[in-house]
This record gives C-alpha cells, structure tokens and sequence, in this order.
C-alpha cells in the first residue's frame, strides 16, 4: 500500500505539482491502493487535494 507520507519521504518532492507526477508514476508501476494519512506541506497544495490525488492515482491504471 502506499502511503502518501512515504512518498514524500522517499521522493524528490518540492511542490505539489512534483507530487502529482510522482504518485501517477508509482501508479503505473502497479501500486493497488493509496493512503492519504498526511497533507501535503507544500504552498501551492489546493484544498481539494485529496480528490485531486486520489483521481490521479487512479486514473493512471
């Protein structure tokens, strides 16, 4: 499962715009399920960011 804290972690991530890209990218390698357990701690992060990102995962596959 991929947690989006684990994700900023372990990634390059500066903005949320560099987020997107990287969860549409551990989606297309095969990722099944997503879990927002933190908001995103960036400027530039919209408040519906939850279905943004959860549309983007899901999207990709």
């Amino acid at each position: 499962m991929l947690m989006l804290s684990d994700l900023l972690i372990g990634n390059d991530v500066d903005s949320y715009e560099d987020l997107v890209k990287a969860v549409e990218a551990v989606a297309r390698q095969g990722e099944m399920f997503f879990q927002m357990d933190v908001k995103p701690p960036f400027p530039d992060t919209p408040d519906n960011w939850e279905e943004q990102l959860e549309a983007r995962f899901t999207s990709v596959r």
